[in-house]
């Protein structure tokens, strides 16, 4: 009974890659490389914009930092989600240095009562230096 699975197996393999045929193969190859080529061509579609590019050609490095948190579960640009939206952050703060150090640290250690009664979640693996990044780049989006 052994000796028939293993038999079974080996023709299931044997099968599965198509033997030794090689239009097989090529026809394969050139699914794969079409597929390839198709999927780089559609990398940048509005699907994967985070709604903190700008229009320009350079992205601030604060935008790059919130791109690439989890800020962007809770807050988006112009919507507000759990906290408010980054444009009325900086509606109520001018961009001061005593705001965003301010504010940063309050990305850093997190905080409630400012936008309601939910709490913001603490960030303590954010640097002080990409935190006001962060923060820079929010007040820039005033309306």
């Amino acid at each position: 009974m052994k000796k028939v699975f293993v038999v079974l197996c080996i023709s299931a393999v044997i099968t599965a890659c198509g033997g030794n045929s090689k239009t097989g193969s090529a026809d394969s190859t050139a699914a794969a490389n079409q597929t390839a080529k198709q999927s780089e061509s559609s990398t940048d579609t509005n699907a994967n914009k985070t709604g903190t590019e700008t229009s320009g050609a350079v992205t601030p490095p604060g935008a790059k930092l919130l791109a690439g948190s989890d800020c962007l579960t809770c807050h988006k640009v112009d919507i507000k989600v759990i906290g408010p939206a980054y444009q009325d952050v900086a509606a109520k703060y001018p961009a001061t240095e005593a705001n965003i150090d301010t504010l940063a640290n309050k990305v850093i250690k997190g905080g409630s009562g400012q936008w309601g009664t939910v709490p913001m979640t603490a960030h303590p693996a954010i640097s002080q230096n990409d935190a006001k990044e962060m923060v820079k780049y929010i007040l820039s989006l005033k309306k």
